[in-house]
């Protein structure tokens, strides 16, 4: 257990409840805010308390283990919970950590998510009818299972008791926001200089969405054209209106899409969708005739048999074969080449050169999960409290 004693009533305590592979990176840039907030200001500002389920000590994503567990009870004298989650963080969510969400909803704990912690929230319903930060690559699943919640794409939302991270090193800033809230601007700014953090950023920053590398003349049309497919998925808009839209002509998109895909519009279009359906298929347990709708096709044999064009097997197959609720990876063997999806090709893949099949390799012997006492991390809510 990680806490610290003699809290002061200014003092503010800081929980932590960390999910089975779990950010390491979300995790210790929002703790180590808390150290040098305590470090700069030369006094004890904030402690924090690390709790796991059960009170196990749970391994990261990277393999790493934070010794010293606390039991769940631990954090019930915090001001604010943050739960840290990170890959397959469906299979960490288990009744135990639904109910003492719950509970600490009512008990009227501000409660926070870091990475993808703020899907553990929705799953326990205490973020219904509030705003939430969530990393761009799940918002559009868990858009669709939680429709109750209102999922936005800025770094990091604080929204009355809850406050949610994106993932990332967007738990670093919106840590430095509470400090700059709770003990103003020249305080937060001189933490952000000791981290080489370049700027304070707010609230209504938004997360910078991956694009596609693209050089040379046409790059805004083409642009402005993969960001109207992307957001027309369930009701897909004809090219004629894209190409419109988008301020050129249906033959100038056509060449565009050749010129830096090396597809058709028509192509890229239906591979948007396709994607769209297996991130659906991964991370959420709707039924495949409802993600058929939602992404765009009147039939679910046309959707499964444009599917298997792509993907090389068909949504049920998908989650047969462990796609569904979590995992993220797709099929097994070596993927289809785009002659064998017929001219289908993924966002952002070139046709330059083949890729070769990937080779087995042999699994290597498990290694001993390497400990990190908690005691070291906690030394900034423990060392650092100068009267």
């Amino acid at each position: 257990m990680v806490s610290s004693s003699h809290v002061h009533p200014q003092v503010r305590h800081i929980g932590f409840l960390l999910l089975e592979n779990y950010s390491m990176i979300a995790f210790a840039n929002a703790v180590e805010v808390l150290r040098m907030a305590n470090l700069t200001s030369r006094r004890e500002l904030y402690t924090w308390t690390v709790a796991h389920v059960e009170g196990r000590q749970t391994p990261a994503s990277n393999g790493l283990v934070l010794a010293g567990a606390a039991e769940l009870a631990a954090l019930d004298r915090c001001d604010m919970v943050f739960v840290c989650g990170g890959v397959e963080v469906q299979k960490a969510i288990s009744d135990t950590v639904v109910a003492d969400l719950r509970r600490r909803d009512g008990l009227g704990q501000t409660l926070g998510g870091l990475c993808t912690g703020t899907h553990a929230l929705a799953v326990a319903g205490v973020l219904d009818g509030y705003r939430c930060a969530v990393h761009w690559e799940n918002l559009t699943a868990l858009r669709e299972s939680y429709p109750h919640v209102d999922f936005a794409q800025e770094v990091f939302v604080i929204d009355r008791r809850r406050i949610t991270a994106s993932g990332g090193v967007a738990p670093l800033h919106m840590m430095l926001h509470l400090v700059r809230l709770h003990h103003g601007h020249k305080l937060a700014l001189a933490i952000s200089e000791q981290f080489i953090v370049d700027r304070l950023r707010d609230q209504s920053d938004q997360q910078k969405l991956p694009q596609p590398e693209f050089v040379g003349p046409g790059y805004e049309h083409l642009v402005e054209a993969v960001e109207l497919m992307a957001a027309n998925v369930e009701e897909p808009l004809p090219l004629s209106e894209i190409a419109e839209a988008a301020g050129i002509s249906l033959r100038q998109l056509e060449r565009l899409f050749h010129r830096y895909y090396q597809v058709t519009p028509a192509q890229h279009y239906l591979s948007l969708r396709l994607r769209r359906a297996r991130e659906l298929l991964s991370h959420t347990s709707a039924p495949i005739m409802q993600i058929t709708v939602a992404c765009g096709f009147q039939t679910a044999s046309h959707f499964c048999k444009a599917y298997r064009a792509l993907f090389g097997h068909s949504p049920s197959e998908h989650r047969r074969q462990g796609g569904g609720q979590g995992a993220v990876h797709v099929g097994k063997g070596r993927s289809r080449t785009p002659a064998e999806r017929g001219g289908l090709i993924e966002l952002g893949e070139r046709r330059e050169a083949p890729v070769p099949a990937p080779v087995p390799m042999p699994m290597p012997m498990p290694m001993p999960m390497p400990m990190i006492p908690l005691a070291d991390m906690a030394r900034g809510a423990a060392m650092y409290a100068w009267a």
